[in-house]
């Protein structure tokens, strides 16, 4: 990793699953952040523990809304927006403007202050793949009208409007295309494959798998996706990406479950429900971009990855917390928004997916 001077930098869905590890990873080389979370999927836990060091600081907003921070910005990292099939469905309209609006604030925040700013895209971009694995270079076989176009096209959009805010007013950007990642941190109730089987075994609940479980997908561990993004963010201005960054270890979900199952000793069974609507049947990112021009490539073997996941959720899970109340929000007057941030932790539909 290159050697860079303090910077300022914000880091936008901070509270969230990887935004929090980002902050943890940007404060402890010294760099000043701030993090910017309308705790909607984030947790206000995730951070909590940098709430006293002195280049932290916690703001509740929320991207849909225009943003200012005070002082100077370096790099922004746009992380905002719900990931998960369950939470992004549960208000469609919701996550369309977060990525779009979101993605527009962000880069006028870069316009103002000069910043390199640098978007969490997607491998939703690909849809339900016909070419595999999948190089940055295809353009994806995505359903404009079904229930996960609010994520797919979204993203899309936000790719394009990064991608026309450094033709036209020579903002520095960088895309990064997140494949499935999984590690300490994620949402019990995320309705991802991992997460799902997780705490599933754990409680020794029904293993659901969706569909046959012969769809495939490929995990990469929260610490190996964080090495990408702090490459991609600190690379010549010239590579913009956009540049796949996940595992090209592909394994089928049945494979999962099983491996889930031997490391947690559960003795759930397995069921089988129907495929969602649009649920990709296989997923594998093509990497050769990132070794080419970051020197990238993943680190954590599968196995490892899913024993620090297991242990981390073993611990929440003993004591679980509800969604509405979920330990995410801040005391009274910790925060320090300009504007507060939308309260929409309604109750999950019941949307399952194998993402």
């Amino acid at each position: 990793m290159p050697v860079i001077e303090k910077l300022n930098i914000v880091v936008t869905g901070g509270a969230g699953f990887i935004g929090s590890h980002l902050c943890d990873r940007l404060v402890q080389k010294g760099h000043a952040v701030t993090c910017l979370d309308n705790l909607d999927t984030g947790r206000f836990d995730n951070v909590r523990p940098l709430l006293n060091h002195p280049n932290f600081r916690f703001v509740e907003a929320d991207v849909r809304d225009p943003l200012s921070i005070d002082g100077p910005v370096d790099r922004i990292y746009n992380l905002a927006c719900p990931a998960s099939p369950p939470h992004y469905q549960r208000d469609p309209i919701g996550t369309v403007k977060t990525c779009v609006l979101g993605a527009l604030h962000v880069l006028e925040l870069a316009r103002a202050t000069g910043a390199r700013v640098l978007q969490a895209s997607t491998s939703e971009v690909y849809g339900d793949p016909e070419i595999h694995p999948q190089p940055e270079s295809y353009r994806g076989a995505v359903n404009t009208t079904g229930p996960r176009a609010c994520y797919d096209e979204g993203k899309r959009c936000a790719e394009a409007l990064f991608f026309d805010y450094r033709r036209l007013y020579g903002v520095p950007v960088k895309v990064a295309r997140i494949f499935n990642t999984y590690g300490p941190r994620m949402l019990e109730n995320d309705g991802r494959v991992i997460s799902n089987f997780v705490v599933q075994a754990l409680r020794n609940r029904p293993i659901t798998l969706y569909g046959d479980g012969s769809q495939t997908r490929s995990f990469c561990y929260v610490a190996d996706l964080l090495d990408g993004l702090e490459l991609l963010m600190e690379s010549d201005d010239a590579i913009t990406g956009p540049i796949n960054l996940g595992n090209p270890r592909e394994v089928t979900v049945e494979e999962i479950a099983r491996m889930v199952l031997r490391q947690t000793g559960s003795r759930s069974p397995i069921t089988y429900r129907p495929l969602p609507e649009d649920d990709p049947r296989r997923r594998r990112p093509e990497i050769a971009a990132a070794a080419r021009a970051l020197g990238w490539a993943p680190r954590v073997a599968l196995e490892d990855g899913l024993k620090s996941t297991i242990d981390d959720f073993a611990m929440r899970v003993a004591t679980p917390v509800s969604p509405a109340s979920n330990s995410a929000e801040p005391p009274a007057g910790l925060t320090a928004a300009a504007r507060p941030a939308r309260k929409r932790r309604a109750a999950l539909s019941a949307v399952g997916s194998s993402a």
